[in-house]
């Protein structure tokens, strides 16, 4: 049997090199390593590429192991739970009730059960005059906490047999009939656009399914999750930044509803999947929708406005999100809805009140922590507020980014009756930006991609992957960055939303949906 000679690198940067057999699958040399890792190894990395763990080894290679607390591996594991939760459905209910992956929430997804659509050809002439997912008022199927514990006592007992995940590569066009004679529609019309001839299913017991990237080796690793009950459905929970233990639903209805306005869009305008997207611009309708949705975001930016020109004692309007949520777009378009209300909305950047450079902050790394809201002069922030307030006229700073300092240019703001200050900044929602205002002075809006759109009902598109794909397009055009550099920055910008951003999200009155349904494509 050929040998081969394995470089193994270590979360310590330490190589260790080992000799594995052409039988040796990477689960296998993973298992020599796992004390190592604090956490659970889910994939590899074989010569600089992401590779699942049930790959053989087949020549000489560099390895390192990707864990559950790895972003690719959260997503991995992620994913692999809801093939889990498919084939528990399937062994609670049956085959004639179907999951649907809705959303995100917290630590979990938002998700509901309903009957399948039929599949005959009768059927399948209603199912296209409905919406992509289908007729689903009449189908809804309410969870009962007797039915949740009944679907989390079969997972884990598929956990307990450590039952395999076998992956199987398959024709497209075979794969697209499965789907079809199953009632998947939504699954054919994605694959009926996909380009490539083959296509990867897995199978968990008998229960075959199309996922958008790696899984893991079996089901004896998917060891943490819970299911609460949750509105209409119930929410899936997995581990957060600890791999080992499950996070509780900390939400707000504010989020869920925001998220389920935006479905309503996405029915009102027969679009949920990336299939039926396809479907639509296939069918010449690409500019209708476009105009349909850009309306639909005018009139609700629009209704937002009557609500803050209605208050005469709402002054400043704080809005904030994170990265390429379109804060700035949001701002004019809401000043420009504003005027048409009879407002006059002066804007505002909190950059510009950022302190001078040599009193930053600093990251343990010496660079500067730009993100932390100590870089923002608060206390000058909140005099300017008071004092516009008081009806005095201030002269606003002006952030020189070259010279990193403050300097003033003759920007001078008086609000008056009719006045209101629009400001955008990441740190909007945190109360000691403004600790001096008043709350009725003051409106706080969050805003994000919330992309109501998906794969198909079990692949959703993370709304992180929407801003990153934003951002990439923005620096691209704007800041001479490629996509390369981008991608890089990426784990620094999350990481200081989730310590400046996230936090503070349920400290707003409203929350705002920026995403436009036709912008992926």
């Amino acid at each position: 049997m050929q040998e081969y000679s394995v470089k193994v690198t270590l979360p310590d940067g330490q190589v260790m090199a080992v000799t594995a057999s052409e039988s040796d699958t990477l689960e296998a040399v993973a298992d020599r390593f796992k004390d190592y890792y604090e956490d659970d190894i889910i994939l590899g990395i074989v010569n600089g590429r992401l590779r699942e763990l049930n790959k053989k080894i087949k020549s000489d290679c560099e390895l390192s192991f990707v864990t559950t607390a790895d972003r690719d591996g959260r997503r991995t594991y992620r994913r692999s739970v809801v093939l889990l939760l498919q084939r528990a459905i399937y062994d609670v209910y049956g085959s004639m009730t179907q999951l649907h992956v809705m959303h995100s929430l917290g630590e979990g997804y938002y998700c509901q059960l309903e009957k399948a659509v039929e599949c005959a050809d009768s059927q399948q002439e209603k199912y296209n005059e409905d919406t992509d997912q289908g007729s689903r008022e009449n189908s809804e199927k309410s969870v009962t906490e007797h039915d949740i514990d009944r679907i989390v006592c079969s997972m884990y007992s598929f956990v307990e047999k450590d039952l395999p995940i076998t992956k199987h590569s398959a024709k497209t066009q075979y794969a697209e009939q499965l789907f079809k004679e199953k009632g998947l529609h939504d699954k054919e019309r994605l694959l009926h656009y996909r380009r490539s001839s083959r296509v990867n299913l897995y199978e968990l017991d008998g229960v075959v399914d199309y996922f958008y990237g790696f899984m893991a080796p079996s089901t004896g690793m998917l060891k943490y999750f819970d299911i609460v009950p949750y509105e209409s459905g119930f929410v899936l929970l997995f581990p957060g930044a600890h791999s080992r233990s499950v996070e509780p639903l900390v939400t707000s209805n504010k989020l869920f509803h925001t998220l389920d306005d935006s479905r309503e869009w996405s029915k009102m305008l027969g679009i949920g999947t990336i299939g039926s997207l396809n479907d639509a611009i296939a069918a010449g309708r690409g500019q209708e929708i476009m105009l349909l949705q850009e309306a639909l975001m005018e009139q609700k930016i629009g209704n937002l406005a009557a609500q803050i020109a209605s208050d005469d004692k709402k002054k400043f309007i704080m809005i904030a999100g994170p990265s390429s949520s379109g804060k700035t777009s949001f701002a004019n378009r809401l000043s420009i809805q504003l005027i048409a209300k009879g407002r006059k909305p002066h804007p505002l950047s909190l950059d510009d009140y950022y302190v001078d450079r040599e009193f930053c902050p600093k990251h343990p790394d010496g660079s500067f922590d730009f993100e932390s809201i100590e870089a923002l002069d608060t206390e000058l922030f909140n005099d300017h507020m008071e004092r516009l307030l008081r009806d005095e006229t201030v002269e606003l700073p002006y952030f020189n980014f070259k010279t990193g300092h403050r300097e003033y240019r003759g920007q001078k703001v008086f609000l008056g009756d009719d006045g209101v200050l629009v400001v955008e900044g990441i740190h909007g929602m945190n109360e000691k930006l403004s600790a001096r205002v008043r709350r009725r002075n003051k409106l706080k809006i969050y805003i994000s991609a919330l992309t109501p759109l998906s794969f198909d009902d079990y692949n959703r598109i993370p709304t992180t992957d929407m801003r990153l794909l934003r951002r990439m397009v923005r620096d691209s055009q704007f800041r001479s960055h490629d996509a390369r550099q981008t991608i890089q920055n990426w784990p620094k910008v999350r990481q200081g939303e989730e310590k400046n951003i996230f936090p503070f999200s349920e400290e707003a009155d409203i929350m705002f949906n920026t995403t436009l349904i036709y912008e992926l494509a």
